[in-house]
C-alpha cells in the first residue's frame, strides 16, 4: 500500500487557519474507477481510497505508517507569510478616521 502524508492547505473561502495544523495520511488509489453504464455513477472496489487518517504531528503519522508497513511519501507544506493589518477589519469603521472614506 502506498500513502502520502501531508498538511492540508487552508480553504480558499477561509481567512483563518483552522484544521491546517494537523497532518493527514491518505492512501493512494490501487485501482481505477469504473463508470456504471446505466446510471453514470463512478465506483471502485478500492476501499482504502476512502480512508483519511489525521494526526497531530508528522512524526506520529510516520510512526503509524512504519508500524503498519505502509510505504509513505511526505509532502512538506509551503508556508505563506501571515497578512495581519495593524488596525484589522475594525479599522474600516473607525470613528477616529482622518479624512473621507473611499474605496
Amino acid at each position: 500500500m502506498r500513502a502520502r502524508i501531508y498538511q492540508p492547505a487552508r480553504n480558499a473561502m477561509q481567512s483563518g487557519t483552522a484544521k491546517t495544523r494537523g497532518w493527514v495520511l491518505e492512501f493512494a488509489p490501487e485501482t481505477t474507477r469504473q463508470i456504471d453504464p446505466l446510471m453514470g455513477w463512478t465506483s471502485s472496489a478500492d476501499t482504502q481510497a476512502q480512508v483519511r487518517l489525521q494526526f497531530d504531528t508528522k512524526e506520529a503519522a510516520l510512526e503509524y505508517a512504519r508500524d503498519h508497513a505502509i510505504e509513505a511519501v511526505v509532502l512538506n507544506p509551503q508556508k505563506r507569510r501571515q497578512n495581519v493589518r495593524a488596525g484589522g477589519y475594525g479599522e474600516n469603521f473607525a470613528t477616529s478616521r482622518r479624512g473621507v472614506w473611499t474605496h
